[in-house]
């Protein structure tokens, strides 16, 4: 029970011919595709995003510990 041989993958790819006909598979690779490319664009944008909130607090945090230092050293 290991990987897929080459002709469990026959079978499949003749089931899926059998389904969707052949003039659809390309419409449904290019679909895919391109579900896939916007996935990994928003995937990217989301990274973008978390590192911009995280540089945010980090600023914020080291701001208010000058601001604390500054009130030490006036007292």
């Amino acid at each position: 029970m290991g990987s897929m041989s080459v002709s469990h993958w026959l079978i499949v790819l003749v089931i899926i011919v059998l389904l969707f006909g052949a003039k659809k598979i390309p419409e449904l690779a290019k679909g895919l595709g391109k579900g896939i490319k916007t996935f990994k664009k928003e995937m990217e944008n989301d990274e973008d995003e978390v590192v911009e909130k995280v540089e945010k607090k980090e600023t914020k945090a080291k701001d208010a510990i000058d601001a604390t230092v500054e009130e030490t050293k006036k007292a």
